[in-house]
């Protein structure tokens, strides 16, 4: 009796123990993940202007975070929009069906902002697969708190997703938000009445971004709230603008840490992995090779050349940015093999002057070479065109009808992955990763599933 006395109690002791570790491992995911992507961030700017940071923004992050100081987007061309739209799905424009901040619609063949909306102005209805913060929601059943605060409406609104309490940016020097966000938060209305004009933009970021903090009881509970924040670079000095942004960093980490402690918050923070190509003034001053692609006459050569062929009609009815677009239903009504005509289309291309490479949506869709892989990981089916059109690097891509120009480039913009807080012990990692591993790893984190596009294995 006596020796099953001492059992009964040495398992209650077990479980007990088992309890407590139970609890503290759920006690160490964080509370808050705080995700922080400056647009065109360049690892080189960012270390070469180190010695002039404060000791509590990018520095710390710098010194006390887990540092990926080679990172990289697994699909090309990259912008603004299609790279946070990465970050926040954890795939590719393939998979999510955002490759660029705009596309042609082909139904109107009129560029269409990303996020433009009939009816709500703006939502993320272009968005084809879940977020982080869509998860967050689905996996506390609508508890956790998501904000995404941004210069623009397309980072706002795809780093915050579908189910976010609420997104805002800057617009006319104002905070603008949309009514696809229901109900409406109180705080982030009364915030956008009451807001007088911005001067500084990431000034204006932090601000909203610490304000919604204070009023949204977020980071209190055990359910993880996610807070998106996007920085920008401004002017044309890149020492003030890191400067500047190391202060806006600085304050919004030093605030947050000291209101829910340093191991009950996350802090991601990467770049969208693009500059800015140089002007053409400058490429000519120190004698870099350029030329001009007129994208819209190359069109109208190639519907000359077609026609020749096929007869003549206007097979090739657009052209956006370096992509052609081709009348399917024009090239149906004919019984003409749009394989086929792509396949001339592409032989006829590579002969003219600046063209390095031409690939058909076909060649895209169905090629299993490594060397597509990234061009097809950038290609959405339904908004790009038919044909893409590499030009040579340095060489401006034109559309006089249009009045755009545009220069090509195909340097690799390096740029670092920073997690700190939340017991992440400091490294400094140089294996190359890509930006796609950021969501899986946050969602390991704070135990929820990753975005449902999302095949990547986390980082750690």
């Amino acid at each position: 009796m006596r020796r099953n006395k001492y059992i009964y109690i040495t398992l209650l002791a077990v479980l007990g123990f088992h309890q407590e570790a139970l609890a503290q491992m759920i006690a160490q995911s964080p509370k808050l993940v705080v995700s922080i992507t400056i647009d065109q961030l360049s690892a080189e700017q960012l270390e070469t202007y180190a010695p002039l940071y404060s000791g509590n923004g990018l520095r710390r992050l710098l010194e006390q975070g887990r540092v990926y100081t080679n990172a990289s987007y697994c699909f090309t061309p990259v912008d603004r929009a299609s790279a946070i739209a990465s970050l926040s799905t954890g795939s590719t424009p393939y998979y999510d069906g955002i490759p660029s901040v705009e596309w042609l619609d082909r139904k109107t063949l009129r560029p269409m902002f990303c996020v433009r909306d009939m009816q709500y102005g703006h939502a993320p209805t272009g968005l084809l697969t879940s977020t982080l913060g869509d998860e967050m929601k689905s996996g506390t059943n609508g508890v956790a708190v998501v904000y995404a605060f941004a210069p623009t409406a397309d980072a706002a609104i795809l780093s915050g997703g579908h189910a976010a309490n609420g997104v805002a940016w800057l617009q006319n020097g104002k905070w603008a938000t949309s009514a696809y966000y229901t109900p409406q938060s109180q705080w982030l209305s009364g915030y956008t009445r009451m807001y007088s004009n911005a001067t500084d933009v990431n000034k204006s970021v932090t601000d909203i971004t610490l304000s919604c903090f204070d009023n949204t009881a977020m980071g209190i509970d055990d359910k993880p709230d996610l807070l998106c924040v996007t920085y920008q670079q401004q002017g044309t000095d890149a020492m003030a603008s890191y400067i500047s942004l190391d202060q806006n960093i600085g304050r919004l980490v030093s605030d947050i840490e000291n209101k829910i402690g340093h191991n009950q918050v996350l802090f991601v923070l990467t770049g969208t992995g693009y500059a800015e190509e140089r002007n053409e003034q400058e490429r000519e001053k120190y004698r870099i090779p350029t030329g001009k692609f007129l994208i819209n006459r190359t069109a109208n050569l190639l519907n000359m050349y077609l026609g020749a062929v096929y007869g003549s009609a206007k097979y090739v009815e657009a052209s956006y940015k370096n992509q052609l677009f081709f009348n399917h239903q024009l090239i149906s009504q004919k019984n003409i093999n749009l394989g086929e005509m792509l396949r001339r289309a592409q032989e006829f291309l590579l002969q003219v002057e600046g063209v390095r490479h031409v690939y058909t949506s076909s060649q895209l869709l169905t090629s299993e070479s490594s060397h597509l892989e990234k061009i097809r990981n950038g290609f959405s089916v339904e908004k790009c065109g038919d044909l893409l059109i590499e030009i040579a690097p340095g060489w401006q891509l034109i559309n006089d009808e249009a009045g755009d120009a545009t220069n090509q480039g195909s340097a690799n913009i390096s740029f670092p992955i920073i997690f700190y807080g939340a017991n992440i012990a400091p490294e400094r990692i140089q294996t190359p990763v890509t930006v796609d591993r950021i969501a899986p790893t946050v969602a390991k984190a704070i135990r929820i599933r990753a975005p449902n596009a999302c095949a990547s294995e986390p980082l750690f």
